[in-house]
């Protein structure tokens, strides 16, 4: 066999990935699956090289941290969940590092254990299924916290004709630090372009708040950034996400009908720079035209609030750990027949 053809089989995996991430990078931006191509890209390319070039004595080094990255992890985030209830306080949001903590002890464990305690057959299939299904869970978790990270590094020199800005709490009648962060990354994006564009503020009005989030950011904008009234639009109904593109859409689509707004109209998402793939995914859900720009977390909260926009994500990608399902069924039924 030619060299040549060598190298091609040798780094046919990652031309394959790269072709698909790049052919879904430039149609979508904006959807999960590219986080998966993206993952197996560098890790096929990683190990090609590898391979290629005889740095085999780095497999080994490689393979011990790949052992010791488990526990590695497991202590930072037991670390993490003590520092952001020392700030934040108890509650589930602050104890969701630990509990993913205790979900990599029980992946590591649990097969071992049974095993040694010599469970039925039955039940070690069943820890089978709970390992491949974690494992799943940890690849794609990876996958997203890496394609997270390079979609917010994408070029962002559009000019906006609106700046949607999602609600995040309030204090009595003023926005929280978090949402005064949202909005302050906002108004600089507004000023970088020449203070065109409006704003749509977006947010309803929670059972334990005295006025609607829109409202309240909206005065913020007025009184502490300049901004004048006729530069903001109140989206004042919605409670999720979702909804706020979703409402948000309905209003940029009714100026236009009214003809008070462009026909072909892009938006930029202001939101915190954990959530800028999510929303950013829902606005492709919802046929919004629009970029995500992400404001400042707070390093020991960004842990925490980016294992729960997970969560969500996993939550609207949940049909792989039902194939993983099927196919673990099929086999366990192979098994028992035989």
């Amino acid at each position: 066999m030619s060299n040549h053809l060598q190298l091609l089989l040798l780094y046919a995996p990652a031309i394959i990935f790269g072709l698909l991430f790049l052919w879904d990078l430039h149609k979508e931006p904006r959807q999960f699956r590219n986080a998966i191509w993206l993952l197996l890209l560098l890790l096929t390319l990683g190990g090609a090289l590898l391979l290629q070039f005889g740095m085999r004595w780095l497999i080994l080094p490689l393979v011990i941290l790949l052992i010791l990255s488990p526990l590695l992890v497991i202590c930072f985030l037991l670390a993490n969940t003590v520092i952001v209830i020392r700030h934040e306080g108890v509650s589930l949001t602050t104890l969701l590092p630990g509990l993913l903590a205790l979900a990599v002890v029980a992946y590591m464990i649990l097969s071992p254990l049974l095993a040694g305690f010599g469970a039925p057959s039955w039940l070690q299939k069943l820890a089978g299924l709970i390992d491949l299904e974690a494992t799943w869970f940890f690849f794609s978790f990876l996958a997203l916290l890496l394609y997270s990270n390079f979609y917010r590094m994408l070029p962002r020199k559009r000019r906006y004709d609106y700046i949607i800005i999602h609600g995040a709490g309030l204090r009595g009648e003023e926005p929280t630090p978090l949402l005064r962060g949202r909005l302050d990354k906002a108004v600089d994006l507004w000023k970088r372009q020449g203070r065109n564009g409006r704003f749509v503020v977006s947010g309803g009005q929670g059972p334990d708040e005295a006025i609607s989030e829109a409202r309240a950011m909206a005065q913020y904008l007025r009184n502490s950034c300049g901004v004048p009234s006729e530069a903001i639009i109140m989206e004042d109904r919605s409670t999720t996400t979702l909804e706020n593109l979703r409402y948000s859409k309905q209003i940029l689509d009714d100026r236009y009908e009214m003809g008070t707004g462009p026909e072909h109209y892009r938006v930029a998402l202001v939101t915190s720079d954990y959530h800028v793939f999510r929303a950013s995914e829902y606005a492709s859900k919802v046929g919004l035209n629009a970029d995500g720009i992400g404001s400042h977390t707070k390093g020991y909260y960004w842990p925490t609030a980016f294992i729960r926009e997970f969560v969500a994500i996993t939550r609207m990608h949940w049909w792989p750990y039902l194939v993983l399902a099927i196919g673990w069924a099929v086999w366990a039924g192979i098994s028992f027949l035989n």
